[in-house]
């Protein structure tokens, strides 16, 4: 398996000093350090993975730094727990930046299950919080399955619909292997994310008519066009490629994201109220951990062995892609495009901090 190939117009940068000058971006946003590094983390880890969509390139400056400046993120939350059993807690994020809220869940979920085999958090007040692997993928080092969600305002049209209703809402599971990397499904209900959108735009690229309706109500390969119409399809595309399968899983997280947590629903939202459900189950509460690391690791090479299809590389496993990709970037740098690099550039200048971001 081979990493991805990278567009030519890319400047590859340090992984490891991406992160640094991001946390100094954040903290220049009334961040306190630890939660701007914690963000700036995250950020570069979906840059890593092969997730630019959610990466440094399409909310930093779009998104992050307006939210954090007129106050609809909160720089310096105090999320609180307002409900909570056991295993369950539902979580109140006081306006705070997703990446720091969802990880305090998650890593409460986990000592949940850590004492008594599950634990779940449904969280409201929260803001967008990157990438749903970041959270899933904190449980595998514990022994532990790991699941994260999150709703997100109205960008996608329901099944046989013309306007939108629901949000990308993503879904993640990631599951600890034995031998071989963990095993990390981490998908959009929506045909793509609209991060995939705003990439194809940066670059000048048309996008798959499967991806949006535009501002005619029919199906278009337009960035700009889809941009505007904020019409995102879901999985599936249409009837015949089984677009009621994404709607029904969109709306089964926008279920335990949005109305458990009490956070609300598509309109209701607008892009600076969200709510996330995370989880952890410790595998040991069902079945020694050993026994079940080595049969994933079955299952994921069996998966792997199958006869390719004709034109096909060969089966690959979720988690395969970004494993690659983040060797590959760790050891040659991250792919940002030159106007992001700019971007950048203008913010070290403002910070008087050092720019050697580029490899």
């Amino acid at each position: 398996m081979s990493a991805p190939s990278i567009p030519r117009s890319r400047t590859m940068v340090d992984a490891d000093r991406l992160e640094t000058l991001v946390g100094r971006i954040f903290e220049s946003f009334g961040m306190p350090a630890e939660d701007a590094r914690s963000t700036a983390r995250g950020l570069v880890a979906a840059d890593l993975r092969g997730h630019e969509s959610h990466g440094v390139s399409n909310y930093l400056d779009v998104y992050y730094q307006p939210g954090l400046e007129s106050g609809l993120i909160n720089p310096r939350p105090q999320p609180r727990i307002l409900h909570e059993t056991e295993t369950t807690a539902r979580w109140d994020g006081d306006g705070g930046i997703g990446f720091v809220v969802a990880e305090m869940a998650m890593r409460d979920a986990i000592e949940r299950a850590r004492r008594h085999g599950v634990g779940f958090a449904a969280v409201a007040n929260s803001r967008h919080y990157g990438m749903a692997q970041l959270y899933s993928r904190m449980a595998v080092d514990h022994g532990m399955i790991g699941i994260s969600m999150t709703n997100g305002g109205a960008l996608a049209v329901p099944f046989g619909g013309a306007d939108p209703r629901l949000g990308t809402n993503p879904i993640s599971v990631a599951v600890p292997c034995g031998e071989e990397p963990p095993f990390v499904l981490d998908m959009a209900t929506t045909a793509a994310a609209m991060g995939k959108v705003l990439n194809a735009h940066r670059d000048g690229a048309s996008i798959p008519t499967e991806w949006a309706l535009g501002t005619s109500g029919v199906p278009t390969s337009d960035p700009q066009d889809a941009m505007d119409a904020a019409r995102l399809l879901p999985l599936g595309s249409s009837a015949t490629g089984g677009a009621h399968k994404g709607y029904g899983l969109a709306v089964v997280v926008e279920i335990l994201s949005g109305v458990l947590s009490g956070t609300g629903f598509g309109q209701m939202l607008g892009p600076d109220n969200l709510g996330h459900f995370l989880g952890a189950i410790r595998v040991d509460a069902f079945i020694p951990l050993a026994g079940f690391t080595a049969m994933m690791d079955a299952l994921v090479r069996e998966l792997r062995a199958t006869p390719p299809a004709q034109g096909s590389s060969g089966v690959l496993v979720a988690g395969d892609p970004e494993h690659i990709a983040e060797a590959d970037r760790r050891a040659n740098g991250v792919p940002l495009h030159p106007r992001v690099v700019e971007m950048l550039r203008g913010y070290a200048e403002r910070l008087e901090v050092p720019f050697d971001l580029v490899r």
